[in-house]
């Protein structure tokens, strides 16, 4: 897979390329991701990319000439152009694995006030957030969507790992534990020490739901979830399990 991130600034990425599970996947081939400096692309001595906005008001609106160009010499025109912004739609872990199957993707990373609106019209195919907050540019934003879409990429982890992530079956994931088996006299639950297999499955669907109720009850209205989970779930409401 290929991604080109369309960025003000291409120096944020450098550790972030080189860390962990992503580091390991573009070493491997799985996936390859470039930053391109929009400031490049502009015309001009001093390589302006922002201008104040039509119609007044404050802050700086990004120019719709470097984007463009950028763009069009990276070879980006006609791919999915994704465009984080804070009024996008919510990225979520569908979303994500939508992203996972395209073989190029292109991440335009908004600052100031955003992009000029015809960039947006001619180019992105879409408008994503990453949250209902606002960062101070689009760079942390892409970020996460890269992060997201190369745990999906076959070869990256394991699979067995993705399957009981959280979200994957439209719960969150269930409490972990390590050793030692005792810590500051708290234990393990013994179901996980007890090599019952079916039982630790069974308990850690039901900490998945307790928790997905604690936390996020409005995941448990999504039609996704497992029918085991959902008679789970009307079982502990009919018997009015405190959380």
């Amino acid at each position: 897979m290929k991604i080109t991130v369309l960025t003000l600034f291409p120096g944020l990425f450098q550790g972030f390329l080189a860390s962990s599970i992503l580091a390991r996947a573009i070493d491997r081939g799985l996936i390859a991701v470039t930053p391109v400096d929009i400031r490049k692309h502009a015309a001009g001595r001093h390589r302006v990319c922002d201008d104040a906005a039509y119609g007044g008001g404050p802050g700086m609106v990004m120019k719709p000439e470097p984007i463009a160009a950028a763009l069009e010499a990276t070879g980006s025109l006609g791919r999915r152009v994704v465009y984080l912004t804070p009024a996008g739609r919510l990225y979520t872990q569908a979303l994500a694995a939508e992203l996972a199957r395209e073989g190029e993707l292109v991440l335009l990373c908004g600052r100031y006030e955003g992009v000029d609106q015809r960039v947006i019209d001619a180019f992105v195919t879409d408008e994503l957030s990453v949250g209902d907050y606002v960062l101070s540019g689009g760079e942390v934003a892409a970020m996460v969507v890269v992060d997201s879409i190369v745990r999906l990429i076959p070869g990256a982890i394991t699979g067995e790992s993705l399957e009981e992530e959280s979200f994957a079956s439209g719960l969150l994931e269930y409490p972990h534990y390590t050793r030692p088996e005792v810590f500051r006299g708290v234990g393990v639950p013994d179901v996980l020490l007890s090599g019952h297999h079916e039982k630790i499955r069974q308990w850690r669907l039901m900490k998945s739901v307790e928790k997905t109720m604690r936390l996020r009850p409005e995941l448990l209205n999504g039609d996704s979830l497992p029918v085991e989970a959902r008679e789970l779930i009307g079982r502990m409401r009919r018997e009015g399990v405190d959380t």
